[in-house]
């Protein structure tokens, strides 16, 4: 199972984790861990790249792990933007939980 985890300070979303292997299906046939990887890189691009944040990424593809912790202190903008940007995140990673249960868990701590 693939467990994504979202951390939060008061109402802020600070970052996420996702880790474990869905099981839906063999590695490089598994649309479950295809969607989730994808929808996660998807946020880290937009946080790094294109917004230009330092966000703190690690990545381990031998466990299937991934984290993004955002940077403190951002402006009013890039802030709204990353709040958009984790809480779309959130929700798709919900909905595709509802849809495949046995093989995503999604947590906000």
């Amino acid at each position: 199972m693939t467990t994504v985890t979202f951390f939060s300070e008061g109402s802020r979303l600070v970052g996420f984790e996702m880790k474990g292997h869905s099981g839906h299906a063999p590695a490089g046939e598994d649309i479950v861990c295809a969607a989730l990887t994808s929808a996660v890189r998807l946020t880290e691009c937009a946080v790094n790249d294109v917004l230009g944040l330092e966000a703190g990424v690690k990545v381990r593809e031998k466990d299937a792990y991934l984290s993004l912790k955002l940077p403190g202190k951002l402006g009013q903008t890039y802030e709204s933007t990353c709040q958009t940007l984790l809480a779309a995140l959130m929700v798709h990673c919900v909905s595709l939980a509802e849809e495949y249960p046995e093989n995503i868990s999604v947590l906000e701590v």
